[in-house]
């Protein structure tokens, strides 16, 4: 019952005792009913007080106990969570110097969770690129903080409807045999995420090192420019095999 909640398996054991027979029980009573050992039970009903889980009376030289009933239980461990929830958002790493180093992480979900963080942070200014399947899951993100006077600049792979007026779109060509799923995010000029697909799995790194700021945002804007060239001279491009098989071999 409480193990799901961090307790262990004999404080979820003597909890569901003393809640299940609705009374007051002392040790003994307990070890019997909770299949904890006798050598244990007193030092888990002490931390299950400790705890404020259980209630204790001495009543004629024995001890008693019984169970904080369920519904305080419940309110007790909501409360619990959101204090460590708010303890969580109040951490913070005491950094002397910008930490260049650069951190990996795997999982999409734990990659998507982590650009949505960085995003949150954005104060001047945003670039992204990925791909139009990707962007609903950012794209209010983006809008608020563009509604806010945030720089979003956006590149897309496919086409997205957004209010954000810098977006620059490519359309896959039938013959774009090269192009691969991938995410760039570079926030106020200091701080990116790439995300990639190796043996189809998504995988990132995740850096505040100036040198590779610069090379991704020089990257973003790499595509950017090529998307620009690519649709103003679209019919001549394609016209000439050379430069057309050339074009189709990069990653943009």
């Amino acid at each position: 019952m409480l193990q799901q909640f961090g307790f262990s398996q004999y404080e979820s054991k003597v909890y569901e005792s003393l809640v299940s027979t609705g009374e007051p029980l002392d040790a003994t009573s307990i070890v019997k009913l909770s299949g904890v050992p006798r050598a244990k039970v007193y030092e888990v009903l002490y931390r299950m007080g400790e705890k404020g889980m259980i209630l204790e009376s001495t009543i004629e030289k024995k001890r008693l106990y019984t169970a904080l009933p369920v519904e305080s239980a419940i309110a007790k461990l909501r409360a619990d969570f959101d204090s460590h929830i708010d303890q969580l958002r109040k951490a913070k790493m005491r950094q002397t110097t910008t930490d260049d180093r650069v951190w990996t992480l795997k999982e999409n979900r734990s990659i998507q969770a982590l650009l949505k963080s960085i995003i949150q942070k954005a104060a001047h200014s945003i670039i992204i690129s990925g791909w139009s399947d990707d962007f609903p899951d950012y794209l209010p993100l983006l809008e608020d903080k563009y509604r806010n006077g945030v720089e979003v600049k956006i590149h897309v792979i496919g086409e997205i409807s957004t209010t954000i007026s810098s977006v620059t779109t490519l359309i896959p060509d039938k013959n774009h045999n090269h192009l691969e799923k991938s995410r760039i995010l570079i926030v106020d000029g200091r701080e990116m995420l790439f995300a990639g697909i190796e043996e189809h799995k998504w995988q990132a790194i995740h850096t505040m090192s100036k040198p590779l700021v610069k090379f991704f945002t020089e990257f973003f804007y790499h595509d950017v420019a090529l998307t620009e060239i690519t649709y103003k001279y679209r019919d001549t491009i394609m016209k000439d095999p050379s430069i057309r098989d050339l074009l189709l071999t990069l990653r943009y």
